[in-house]
C-alpha cells in the first residue's frame, strides 16, 4: 500500500496482517478518489473501521482540512499512528480507538465531509453503521458523501430514512457504495 497522490504521494504505508482489516488495492483507492474528485481539498472526514488508515491518508495527502480514524484495534491503531507519523500528515489527523458503534451514538462533534465506511467482512457492520448514522444525520454534511466498501455479496438493500444510495461502483471483490443526505421525498400530490 502507498499513497497515490498529493503531499505524501509515493510514500508507503504500513498494513496490519491479519483477517480482521479490509486493506483497499490502490487501483479501487484511485478510482475511489477520481469519483470524490475535487470535493477532498479542505474536507472533514471521518474514517471509520480505519484500519491502517490508508483512506483518510489519502485524503489528508491530497488536501483535507483534517481527519478522524476510528477503530478499536490496538494493533491497527499502533500502525495507523506510525502510517501518519511516516506521511508526515499526523498534525492533521485526531486517532480515536474506539468501538464505532458507541462512537456514533455519542453524536457528532461537527458534521463531515466525507465518511469512509470499510468493516471486517461479512457481519453485517457495515449496514449497522448506515443505520446509525441514519439515526443521526448530523454527523454527514449537507453535501457530503459516506462511502461503504464491502464485497459485492454483502450488499443488500438497507432502508434509510435520511441517506440514499446515489452510486455504486464495483471493482473484481470490492463493491464501493455511496451515499449521500435525502430528507425524504415531498407529499403525493392528492387526487381530486
Amino acid at each position: 500500500m502507498r499513497v497515490i497522490s498529493g503531499s505524501a504521494k509515493g510514500r508507503r504505508l504500513k498494513s496490519l496482517p491479519g483477517p480482521g482489516t479490509r486493506p483497499i488495492t490502490d487501483r479501487v483507492k484511485t478510482a475511489l478518489f477520481d469519483i470524490l474528485g475535487p470535493a477532498v481539498a479542505g474536507a472533514r472526514v471521518l474514517d471509520l473501521f480505519a484500519g491502517t488508515g490508508s483512506v483518510g491518508i489519502e485524503a489528508l495527502s491530497r488536501g483535507a482540512a483534517e481527519a478522524v480514524f476510528v477503530d478499536k484495534d490496538p494493533r491497527a491503531i499502533r500502525v495507523l499512528r506510525e502510517n501518519l507519523q511516516g506521511t508526515g500528515l499526523a498534525d492533521r489527523a485526531r486517532v480515536v480507538r474506539a468501538d464505532v458503534f458507541a462512537f456514533l451514538r455519542s453524536g457528532p462533534p461537527h458534521p463531515f465531509d466525507l465518511i469512509y465506511i470499510a468493516p471486517p467482512q461479512y457481519r453485517g457492520w457495515w449496514r449497522r453503521t448506515l443505520e446509525l448514522l441514519d439515526e443521526r444525520p448530523g454527523w454527514l454534511a449537507p453535501e457530503g458523501t459516506a462511502v461503504v466498501q464491502i464485497h459485492p455479496r454483502e450488499f443488500e438493500e438497507v432502508p434509510l430514512r435520511h441517506l440514499r444510495l446515489a452510486d455504486r461502483r464495483d471493482y473484481g471483490s470490492t463493491h464501493l457504495l455511496f451515499y449521500r443526505r435525502h430528507e425524504g421525498e415531498p407529499p403525493p400530490a392528492s387526487g381530486p
